[in-house]
């Protein structure tokens, strides 16, 4: 992991912008393959957790290249984090993945998304299924107090191909419980569940076969999925999404929206 010297969001502000574009203050390079940021956050912008921004640079003939990008950092954050996967070929991501403190990063202020407690009907116990950079949306929402309020379990797993590719969401979920009021926020509510499918680890597997199997449940001791009472929010690759859909409403599950909320949603715009 290598972490470039961040700069405060007042150093950040006092830097000239391109419009709509913000200062990153910190860059964390987590593998060869996945990177985070931070940027200075609009003043006006309100969201909520879980929701993505349109992100991008500069494209070469004078009109900005964007990408969704959900955002990572919880609601109450004073800045805006994101992370991303490094496509060396990718038109925006082969530029992205070199930022560095001090760049700018134009950021469009306009949140949208399904991942949003909004979208769910009141629940017991909510899963937050990720895969690869799809967990962080879910980073942004098990840090939202909210969340805890309204949930007596929160579950997020997390597969990826190589533990260095979970190092982010061990950083995450270690420095929630290094954070006195969000340890006190959380309390015990908050499980993790890493798995790899690669590199060989403690619990390896594709997370859907590892639920479709129980082996999930009966590692976690708690029964298998209930549409009663259980809440599902799914980010990852399209088979991911598919597959999770197909487990899901074979249990009785139904997708809920902003408009009609239901008892799991699935984010339409990653793919990753």
């Amino acid at each position: 992991m290598n972490l470039t010297t961040p700069i405060s969001a007042a150093e950040a502000t006092r830097r000239p912008r391109l419009p709509d574009a913000q200062t990153v203050t910190s860059v964390t390079h987590w593998n060869v393959h996945l990177f985070s940021f931070r940027v200075t956050r609009p003043q006006s912008l309100r969201f909520r957790s879980g929701e993505f921004l349109m992100i991008g640079l500069p494209g070469e003939n004078g009109r900005p290249l964007l990408r969704a990008y959900s955002i990572a950092s919880p609601n109450w954050d004073d800045g805006l984090e994101f992370f991303s996967i490094k496509v060396p070929d990718g038109p925006l991501t082969s530029r992205l993945q070199h930022i560095a403190v001090g760049d700018q990063v134009i950021v469009r202020p306009k949140p949208v998304g399904t991942l949003v407690l909004d979208a769910l009907l009141p629940g017991k116990r909510l899963y937050l299924v990720a895969t690869g950079t799809g967990v962080a949306p879910f980073a942004s929402l098990v840090r939202d107090p909210e969340v805890y309020e309204k949930f007596d379990e929160v579950i997020l797993t997390h597969t990826a191909r190589t533990v260095s590719a979970l190092e982010y969401s061990r950083v995450l979920v270690d420095g929630i419980y290094r954070d006195g009021i969000l340890r006190e926020i959380v309390g015990d509510k908050l499980r993790y569940y890493p798995t790899t499918t690669r590199e060989q680890t403690a619990k390896t597997g594709r997370i859907t076969h590892l639920i479709s199997s129980g082996e999930v449940f009966a590692d976690l001791g708690l029964p298998r999925f209930d549409p009663s009472i259980d809440r599902v929010m799914i980010c990852g690759s399209m088979a991911l999404n598919m597959d999770m859909k197909a487990i899901l409403e074979g249990a009785g599950f139904c997708e809920g929206s902003n408009s009609e909320p239901g008892s799991y949603v699935v984010e339409k715009a990653f793919v990753g």
